[in-house]
C-alpha cells in the first residue's frame, strides 16, 4: 500500500531529526510547515519520544495565543489523537513578525533555552520576502540554536535565500508542500487568529492595573490617546521581564488600566504593548502606529481600515472600505465634510461643505463631485474654498442637492466680482432632486446661471458610472435635505500572497487592472512592473478576486419621525457603514424636535433597525464637547457596533501585515 502523499513528507524530517535534535521549518505561508510537525511530533510520541514545537509566528501560532511565541509539548492524550501542550509563552503584543522581527528572535532565543533534550521544531513565520525574510532565517536559525533547515515550498519555485541558507552552513532539506495545503487568505486567517484568541480569554477576568506602577515598553500609543488603547492587546511581564499571561485592554481611564486576563497569576511587573488590536468588527489585527492627523492631501493613501485621530473636533474617525478612504474631516463635533478618496483612480468625493480649512487647494482640484445634504451654512459655507480652489482649467466639478441648491450656489458667486478670470473661471455642473425628477443647471462664475433640460430619477440614483453610484432619499428638517448611499456595483481585490509568488511589485498598474475588469476590457493588454505586458483576463484570473460592494450611507439633520425612519431604512438596509447624526441625549430630546435633530438614542435604533455593519455616529452637539461618552453609551444601549467612539474605539488599526 503507497503513502499518502501526506505522509510522505515525515519520513524524511524523521530521519533529520535522527541526525540533528533542533530543526527550523520554514517556507512561504500555506506551505504546511505547523502540519508537519504535528505529524512528526505523533509519529515520534509513537516511538515513545517527547517532542516540543516553538510556533514563531506571531500572526496564527500553530497552538497558543496569536500575537506570542509559543512553547508546547506534544501530548498523545490531548483530544482525540493528540495535540500540543502549552508549556510557555514570549508576549510579542503584535502580529507581525516581520516588522518586529528583533523581539520576535529574542522570544525565540529565552524560549529555546528552556529545551535542554530532546527534539526540538521551530515552525518559523511564512516570511519570504525582503530584507525580513533574509534576516529572520538567519537570525531564528542562530537563535533556535538549529542543526538543520527544512524548507516547504511547491515543486518548481524557487528558493527566495539560497545564499543565506548556504552562510548557515547547517545540512538541509528541501520538502515539497502539503498537495492539500493553501495559503487561507486574509480573512479566514483572521477568523482563525480570532478564534484562537477568544479560546485563550475564555477563562479570563476583568482586573484593573495602576501604570503609575509599572514600566511600558515596546511601542504603546501616547497616554492622552485613551482611544487608541481600546482593545490592545498586552503582555503582562514578571521582573525578569518573562511573560505571566496575555491579556486584552478595556479603556484606559487617566493612569488606570482596566483589561481581561487570566486570574491565576501573580501581579505584573510590567506590560509589553505593541499593535495587535482587537477591531469594531470584533477581529484581532494590526493597529497603525498612532499620530495626529496632518492636512489631508490626495495622494496621502495610508493603508488603514479606520484610524481616530484626536482633534479640537473630538475624534476624527476615518475608514477604508475596500478602494475607498472615508474621513469625517471636522471630526464629531465639527461641521458636516465627509471626504471619500477613491485610491485607484486618484480623485474625490465630499458629501456636504463645511468648513475646509484641513484640506488642501490640490485636493480640490481632483474633487469631481459633491453630495449637499442641505444649504444650512454648517454643511455649504465650504463652496467658496471649492470655489477658488477652481480658478484654472479644470473640467466642470458636479454638484447634487435638494430643491433651491444651484440659487443658493449661484448668489454666492455673484457676490464676487470675476473681471480678472477670463476662460479660467470656476465651473459647475448643479443637479438639484425634486422627488423623482433631476433638475440640472450650469453655473459659470461671471456669468448668468443656466438651466437644462431636467431628467426622470431611477429609484433614487443621483449619479452613476463604471464601477459605484450615489442614491439619495429626501428627508425632513424642516427644509428638504437629502440622504446619501455609496453604493459600489463590487470590489475587485488583489491576492497579495499570488503577487509576491510572481514577484511582481504592488503599484499603480495594479488600480489600472481592476479598472480594466470592472470595464470588462478582458483583452486589453496591462505593462507588468518589468515592462513586459499580459492581457487583463490573464492577469485577472492569476491575481484578483471580486466580493460585493460595501455600501456607505450618509445621513445627517433630520427629525425623528416615522417618515424619515421609514425612508432613511430603506436607503440604509444592511449597508456595511451608516454614518447618523447623533446630536443630543434622550433627555434632551424636546430639544431634538424643536431643531429637527436625532438623540443618540434614535440614531442607534436606526442603525439596528436597519441593520448595518457599523455606526459611525457624528454632529454631536457642541454641548457635549465634554461629555460623549454619555452620547456613545447611549448609542450602545441600542446599537453596539460602533465604527467609532470616543473611550470606546479600538484606535487606529490597519490590515494585517504579519506573515
Amino acid at each position: 500500500m503507497s503513502m499518502s502523499p501526506e505522509l510522505s513528507r515525515d519520513p524524511p524530517l524523521l530521519e533529520l531529526l535522527g541526525r540533528h535534535s533542533r530543526v527550523l521549518l520554514t517556507g512561504p505561508p500555506g506551505s504546511g510547515k505547523t502540519t508537519l510537525a504535528r505529524s512528526v511530533a505523533a509519529r515520534l510520541a509513537e516511538r515513545g519520544e517527547v517532542c516540543h514545537c516553538l510556533a514563531a509566528d506571531p500572526g496564527l501560532p500553530g497552538f497558543g495565543p496569536p500575537g506570542a511565541v509559543c512553547l508546547g509539548r506534544w501530548d498523545p492524550q490531548l483530544g482525540e489523537s493528540g495535540d500540543w501542550r502549552l508549556e510557555a509563552i514570549e508576549a510579542l503584543a503584535s502580529l507581525d513578525g516581520s516588522r518586529f522581527r528583533l523581539p520576535l528572535v529574542e522570544a525565540v532565543r529565552r524560549l529555546a533555552k528552556r529545551i535542554e533534550a530532546g527534539p526540538l521544531l521551530i515552525d518559523a513565520p511564512g516570511v519570504e520576502r525582503g530584507v525580513g525574510g533574509a534576516e529572520l532565517l538567519l537570525a531564528l536559525a542562530g537563535a533556535g540554536r538549529a542543526d538543520a533547515v527544512v524548507r516547504l515550498a511547491p515543486e518548481g519555485e524557487q528558493d527566495p535565500y539560497p545564499d543565506e541558507r548556504a552562510l548557515l552552513q547547517l545540512e538541509r532539506l528541501n520538502l515539497p508542500a502539503a498537495a492539500a495545503a493553501r495559503h487561507p487568505g486574509r480573512q479566514q486567517r483572521t477568523q482563525r487568529r480570532t478564534a484562537a484568541w477568544d479560546c485563550y480569554l475564555v477563562t479570563a477576568t476583568e482586573r484593573e492595573l495602576d501604570l503609575t506602577m509599572l514600566p511600558i515598553v515596546g511601542t504603546p500609543p501616547p497616554r492622552n490617546a485613551m482611544t487608541a488603547w481600546q482593545g490592545r492587546q498586552v503582555g503582562l511581564l514578571d521582573a525578569d521581564g518573562r511573560t505571566l499571561a496575555m491579556g486584552e485592554v478595556f479603556a484606559l481611564e487617566g493612569e488606570r488600566l482596566r483589561l481581561r486576563a487570566p486570574l491565576s497569576i501573580s501581579p505584573p511587573r510590567a506590560l509589553v504593548v505593541r499593535d495587535a488590536v482587537r477591531r469594531p468588527d470584533g477581529q484581532l489585527g494590526t493597529a497603525r502606529p498612532f499620530r495626529a492627523a496632518p492636512p489631508i492631501a490626495p495622494d496621502d493613501d495610508p493603508a488603514l481600515s479606520l484610524a481616530l485621530h484626536g482633534t479640537q473636533e473630538g475624534p476624527q474617525p476615518t475608514l477604508r472600505l475596500g478602494g475607498l478612504r472615508a474621513t469625517l474631516v471636522n471630526g464629531i463635533f465639527g461641521d458636516p465634510l465627509l471626504h471619500l478618496r477613491l485610491r485607484h483612480l486618484k480623485r474625490s468625493l465630499l458629501f456636504d461643505l463645511g468648513d475646509p480649512g484641513r484640506l488642501s487647494a490640490r485636493l480640490a482640484h481632483q474633487v469631481s463631485d459633491v453630495f449637499i445634504s442641505h444649504a444650512h451654512f454648517d454643511h455649504i459655507g465650504g463652496f467658496l474654498w471649492l470655489l477658488r480652489s477652481r480658478i484654472g482649467d479644470y473640467t466642470p466639478c458636479r454638484i447634487y442637492g435638494p430643491p433651491g441648491l444651484a440659487g443658493h450656489l449661484d448668489g454666492l458667486m455673484r457676490g464676487i466680482l470675476w473681471d480678472r478670470v477670463g476662460e479660467k473661471a470656476p465651473r459647475f455642473e448643479v443637479f438639484e432632486l425634486h422627488g423623482e425628477r433631476l433638475a440640472p443647471y450650469r453655473l459659470m462664475a461671471g456669468q448668468p446661471m443656466k438651466a437644462l433640460s431636467p431628467r426622470d430619477v431611477d429609484d433614487g440614483v443621483l449619479h452613476q458610472e463604471l464601477g459605484f453610484c450615489v442614491r439619495a432619499v429626501t428627508l425632513d428638517h424642516g427644509t428638504p435635505v437629502l440622504a446619501f448611499a455609496f453604493e459600489p456595483d463590487i470590489q475587485v481585490k488583489v491576492r497579495k500572497e499570488r503577487l509576491e509568488a510572481n514577484g511582481w511589485p504592488p503599484g499603480p498598474w495594479l488600480g489600472e487592472l481592476k479598472q480594466r475588469v470592472l470595464a470588462g476590457d478582458d483583452e486589453a493588454e496591462v505593462a507588468l512592473p518589468g515592462g513586459s505586458r499580459r492581457p487583463a483576463a490573464e492577469l485577472a484570473e492569476r491575481l484578483l478576486f471580486s466580493q460585493p460592494g460595501q455600501r456607505l450611507v450618509y445621513a445627517t439633520d433630520f427629525g425623528d419621525t416615522p417618515a424619515n425612519r421609514e425612508r432613511l431604512l430603506a436607503l440604509a438596509q444592511g449597508a456595511e457603514v451608516l454614518l447618523c447624526e447623533a446630536s443630543f441625549r434622550e433627555d434632551q430630546i424636546e430639544q431634538a424636535r424643536r431643531t429637527g435633530h436625532l438623540t443618540a438614542r434614535a440614531c442607534g435604533e436606526i442603525a439596528a433597525a436597519a441593520d448595518v455593519g457599523r455606526l459611525v455616529p457624528f454632529h454631536f452637539s457642541r454641548r457635549h464637547a465634554e461629555d460623549a461618552h454619555a452620547l456613545y453609551a447611549e448609542i450602545r444601549a441600542y446599537f453596539p457596533r460602533l465604527a467609532a467612539t470616543l473611550g470606546n474605539a479600538p484606535g487606529p488599526w490597519d490590515e494585517d501585515e504579519d506573515a
